[in-house]
């Protein structure tokens, strides 16, 4: 495919924060806020389920340099969510600043603010509570329709009809299909039922969760935080203390890694409550510990997959059910499991005749799920594209060759997918050279080492999605300076991933000029256009667009401005650069010239404000090939060589498309093999730290190669779709199945640990 060559767009050029970056100079948070600030702790509940009988706080707050204590008598009684998602959010409101009902182990029970953190520790081991323990459901299978109820709140609030009921436990529950599931499943050759188990895993950003707040000169409540959704911490805010969005101003600094995290406002009410209550600056800074147990990590899912083919190896049918496990409360309960069903059934879209998926979102007693990179899109992956394996170890056939019959191709429309048609996709030729380049016709037989060694590997391919279609606005400020220099304002956040840099790098594109002179600003909700948040894929691809139109708009104005100057129409201006020229002479008046001719007795501006949303969400596709090899002896797996090659569209940066393709490997190779939040009989977080907790490093692998496959999607900016998520969905699938090829037994929940191999029993 011819492509067009750019003088920005798909270079590798460099981050614009990455010499203040590497040269340790002040970014963060913690950094760049004042340091004469109220402490801010939290006092947790040691139950999963309890009412607060009593609560003494009253030697607390004689405690020297104790500004304030709250609990669940001083707040306001009005519920909300910590979902940063588009009003209306899919998410119930649920939540409390502080509840007299506390729902999981490290559910707030008392706010404490001091002058340093040696008196809030203090205050907070005073503080006495009585509580009435309650039975609580830990097991999500029990949860729908238990006796117990999470939420048993007369004022729990849905805003969004997604089949919610907290009578049931539910928070949300749904169904769709197209054709006769059941009909198709009768007239197959082959039909698998397996059940598949994702645990929750967190998102381990290096940054913990961290909020800064104050009292700006007009009495406005100015919250600084580390967070991807600035426009709707905002809202949250507002909905919590229940002040107009008027009186709250966000914005952001660096943010040190955020992977869906920092998509769900978990620290913010707690300073800005307590700045608002007290007129002081006030800061939360979360511990490692605080992230683990009361973070937001990714929804355990149980998913179900009837896989109905026939004897060729044609899937003819996909029926899928998923039970995710939202925890205490429902910030992205109904919307992560939509995604296990509708971003891995269209992946068969090739052969399919029927398909059918339904999902429960239950309540549980144990820390709430949020937002992980994948956003559940990953767990459903896993599961689908395991059966997918399964098959092909059933058919005896090569499961590259069974995907050549069945995936999804450019051209076709997906019903699974909402019903969109698919405009570029270059899967077919994402299999062709990942099986090339990884050898998979030499690595694809178990190979035997000796010493109880074996090699093996396995395959899997993924989608994802380009921004949430009909939803989500991505929007941007492009203004020229003094100097004909130009301003890009955001209120997109980059939390690491390098959209500053993309960003202006469409900008500097779009208006010819060196991209040192695109100086970048965001996001902040008193000075950034309206932008739904960095997440869901979708700033490259939306804020990307608003760029574009932004940037055009600003050209117009520019020419018409320049043709003023010149004595000539606006057609006549002819847009170079750093300059403008009048049509058929050598006239012209430079960047300089016009934007200082803008400041004087002018009524035309020199920027231009553009929003992007899209009726269509394009996937990326991906697949990725592992081998591994497995001492039997030990069930010791070592990830010898991962290779990927992902279509993301057109990389408008390659080099950062390639470290988020490698780390978001990393990750998916952590949630197969050692992730696993687990709790004790109580309802007890039991991996506290990164001492028990165990991630992946660089360590922990062989070989990691990226590649990239293009394909131009016409709604796409440059013919760009995402990539930010896709990556981390195929090292699950990959490694279960070249497990599998080693040992000769299905591991159908993950993490597969060395322990379950050596013992040849998969846990379920």
């Amino acid at each position: 495919m011819e492509e067009k060559r750019y003088q920005y767009v798909g270079k590798p050029v460099r981050k614009k924060d990455a010499m203040a970056l590497l040269l340790g100079k002040p970014a963060y948070l913690e950094e760049l806020t004042p340091k004469d600030a109220l402490v801010v702790k939290l006092l947790r509940s040691p139950h999963a389920h309890a009412l607060i009988e009593e609560i003494d706080t009253s030697a607390a707050e004689k405690v020297p340099g104790v500004a304030a204590v709250y609990t669940w008598k001083d707040v306001p009684a009005k519920r909300f969510t910590n979902a940063g998602q588009t009003y209306p959010e899919p998410s119930p409101y649920d939540r409390l600043i502080l509840d007299r009902r506390v729902r999981f182990v490290g559910d707030p029970v008392a706010i404490i603010a001091a002058e340093d953190e040696q008196a809030a520790l203090r205050a907070r081991k005073l503080i006495k509570v009585k509580y009435r323990k309650l039975e609580a459901v830990l097991d999500p299978r029990q949860a729908k329709d238990s006796p117990v109820l999470v939420h048993p709140e007369e004022d729990w609030l849905p805003l969004c009809p997604v089949g919610g009921d907290n009578r049931r436990n539910l928070v949300a529950s749904g169904a769709s299909e197209d054709g006769d599931v059941e009909q198709v499943l009768a007239d197959c050759d082959i039909v698998l039922d397996r059940t598949y188990h994702t645990k929750a895993v967190q998102q381990a950003m290096m940054e913990t969760f961290r909020t800064y707040a104050e009292l700006d000169c007009y009495g406005r409540l100015h919250v600084i935080s580390s967070t991807q959704i600035v426009f709707h911490v905002r809202r949250i805010l507002s909905n919590a203390l229940g002040i107009p969005k008027s009186r709250i101003r966000v914005d952001k600094p660096r943010i040190g890694g955020g992977f869906g995290a920092k998509q769900t406002a978990v620290c913010e009410v707690y300073p800005a409550f307590v700045t608002w209550k007290t007129g002081r600056p006030s800061r939360l800074i979360y511990t490692r510990e605080e992230c683990q147990i009361a973070g937001s990590p990714r929804h355990e899912m149980e998913v179900r997959v009837r896989l109905g083919a026939s004897a060729e190896g044609k899937i003819r049918a996909l029926d899928v059910y998923t039970l995710s496990n939202t925890g205490a409360y429902g910030e992205h309960g109904p919307t992560t499991v939509g995604l296990s069903g509708h971003k891995s059934i269209p992946l068969y879209t090739g052969g399919l005749e029927a398909y059918r998926f339904g999902f429960d979102v239950v309540y549980t007693n144990l820390q709430p799920a949020g937002a992980y990179r994948g956003y559940g899109a990953t767990q459903g992956i896993f599961a689908v594209e395991t059966a997918v394996n399964e098959l092909a170890e059933r058919l005896g056939m090569d499961p590259t060759v069974l995907r050549d019959k069945n995936m999804v191709k450019e051209g076709m429309t997906m019903p699974a997918y909402y019903g969109e048609p698919l405009n570029a996709c270059a899967l077919d030729r994402c299999m062709a050279r990942c099986r090339e380049i990884f050898g998979w016709e030499r690595r694809y037989p178990v190979r035997d080492m000796g010493n109880g060694r074996v090699r093996a590997a396995g395959v899997a391919m993924a989608m994802q999605g380009s921004g949430i279609s009909h939803v989500d606005v991505g929007s941007a400020t492009v203004r020229l300076g003094d100097d004909g220099c130009y301003n890009l304002i955001l209120g997109a956040a980059d939390m690491g991933t390098g959209c500053d840099t993309i960003l202006a790098q469409m900008a500097a594109e779009c208006l010819d000029c060196p991209l040192e002179q695109v100086a970048v600003y965001g996001a902040d909700t008193d000075a950034s256009p309206y932008d739904s948040g960095s997440y869901a894929s979708s700033t490259t691809y939306l804020t990307g667009r608003a760029v574009e139109l932004a940037c055009g708009e600003l050209r117009e104005n520019i020419c018409a401005l320049a043709g003023e100057m010149l004595g000539c129409p606006p057609e006549e201006a002819l847009f170079q650069g750093g300059r403008v020229c009048r049509a058929g002479t050598d006239q012209f008046v430079t960047l300089a010239a016009v934007a200082a001719r803008s400041q004087t007795s002018s009524t035309r501006a020199m920027e231009a404000t553009a929003s992007h949303s899209s009726p269509v969400s394009p996937p990326p596709f991906m697949v990725g090939m592992a081998e591994i090899e497995l001492d039997k002896a030990t069930g010791q797996v070592t990830v010898l060589d991962y290779m990927a090659v992902v279509d993301c569209g057109i990389p408008v940066n390659p080099a950062l498309a390639r470290v988020q393709a490698e780390g978001g490997i990393v990750q998916g190779i952590g949630m197969a093999l050692t992730e696993n939040v687990r709790y004790n009989g109580q309802g007890r977080p039991i991996e506290s730290s990164f001492m028990q907790y165990r991630l992946p490093t660089r360590l922990d692998m062989g070989k990691l190669r990226v590649e990239f496959e293009h394909s131009q999607e016409p709604t796409g900016p440059f013919g760009a779709k995402s990539i930010g998520e896709i990556v981390v969905n195929t090292p699950a699938p990959a490694l279960a199945h070249a497990i599998y090829r080693a040992s000769g037994v299905w591991h159908r929940a993950l993490p597969i640990t060395p322990e379950q191999i050596a013992l040849g029993e998969p846990e379920m």
